[in-house]
């Protein structure tokens, strides 16, 4: 591994928690004391790396521990929804330094959205006493499929104006630092499971809200498929929901039956007026009776289409999450899932609903970030200057 180890190898090692000490890289790269120190001086020099106080649990002179400096730059992370945005500057272990939730639709189309949101980001740097030169790279996730390689939106379709537009230039053109682009389920998922279930070798997370998607973790990365289509759960046809028409344009979609705008319309249609996925949320914690019967019944049209999931995927955890992920909707998923799974796909899964709420994508975008900034070949780049990327 010697001739591998390179700065950016070591880092990686300190950051994974495999090495805390000069030693211990030794051990584990085959390099020599004077290698290691030599290849660790420009990280502390970065202060990407610091050294703490001595481990006193060991006899002897004990060493000093190298940890990886989360404080020394923030991450820029929004969660664009369809009517409200989240927008947070946030640590390199992804806790929020200053957050700011506000009304934006993205109908109105990815420049004014966008810029918006950089407005935002540049107040919340202020509020939290960071400056531009500490922003790493921003993330930002949306509710629509997205070609991770080029950072474009590919036919959204509750995302109109948004189809290929250059979201990571715009921004890359105010803030010249990298932008990582995903979609919201998958951004949600990566949040989840880095925050509580690392150990977890095969997660899916469920978003309903406007529409329905999922985010699907394997071996702790994200599948995201071909180009970015994969989970797209909301656009599976119902064999006996012809009628129903979703806003993809097509007729018989899981969504147009079970998200959280179908059972706004159908609330309304009996006289329960709901603009929204958060307004049938408030209805269900209000245990309004026709709100928690189609919550229910939602569920388990969802629960039917995680059944061939779930025997196929065979997670560990299937976490709901969204608008919907109360009590009785997460009751109708289960009521079906563990009738119709073959009981060898369930035995060891868990059905949970998500733990950080609004904040979800927000962590999983900074998470993404903060992955690519200092994976060792951009820490070897960025060492010698040859790439800002």
């Amino acid at each position: 591994m010697a001739t591998q180890a390179t700065a950016g190898h070591l880092l990686q090692l300190i950051r994974r928690g495999h090495a805390r000490t000069r030693r211990e890289l030794q051990q584990l790269t085959g390099l020599s004391r004077s290698t290691v120190a030599q290849r660790l001086d420009p990280l502390l020099a970065a202060g990407w790396l610091r050294e703490t106080s001595q481990d006193t649990s060991v006899r002897g002179r004990p060493p000093t521990l190298l940890e990886f400096d989360e404080r020394h730059a923030v991450v820029l992370a929004a969660d664009l929804g369809t009517t409200h945005a989240h927008a947070a500057v946030l640590d390199l272990a992804g806790h929020p330094l200053a957050e700011h939730t506000g009304r934006l639709l993205v109908t109105d189309g990815p420049e004014p959205v966008l810029d918006t949101l950089a407005g935002w980001f540049r107040d919340l740097l202020q509020r939290s006493g960071r400056g531009v030169g500490e922003v790493c790279g921003i993330g930002l996730s949306v509710p629509g499929p997205v070609e991770f390689e080029t950072g474009r939106v590919v036919r959204p379709p509750i995302m109109p104006g948004w189809d290929d537009y250059p979201i990571r230039e715009h921004l890359q053109a105010r803030f010249d630092v990298p932008v990582l682009v995903d979609n919201d389920a998958n951004l949600m998922a990566l949040g989840e499971h880095v925050t509580g279930y690392r150990d977890c070798p095969a997660f899916v997370l469920v978003k309903v809200a406007t529409g329905i998607g999922a985010g699907v973790v394997v071996d702790g990365a994200l599948f995201r498929g071909i180009d970015g289509g994969a989970g797209d759960l909301g656009h599976i046809r119902l064999h006996d929901s012809g009628d129903a028409l979703c806003q993809c344009g097509l007729r018989g979609c899981l969504a147009a039956v079970a998200s959280g705008r179908a059972l706004a319309r159908r609330l309304t249609e009996l006289g329960v007026p709901t603009e929204s996925g958060s307004g049938v949320r408030e209805h269900l914690r209000a245990g309004q009776p026709d709100a928690v019967r189609l919550a229910r019944e939602a569920g388990q049209r969802v629960g039917e289409v995680l059944t061939t999931v779930v025997c196929l995927l065979n997670p560990g955890v299937l976490m709901i999450a969204g608008d919907l992920a109360e009590t009785h909707f997460v009751t109708g998923v289960r009521e079906v899932l563990y009738q119709r799974a073959l009981p060898r796909a369930t035995r060891n899964l868990q059905v949970v609903t998500g733990r950080l709420g609004e904040r979800a994508a927000l962590v999983g975008a900074a998470h993404l970030v903060v992955e690519h900034r200092y994976a060792p070949e951009q820490v070897d780049a960025r060492l010698t200057g040859s790439t800002t990327s």
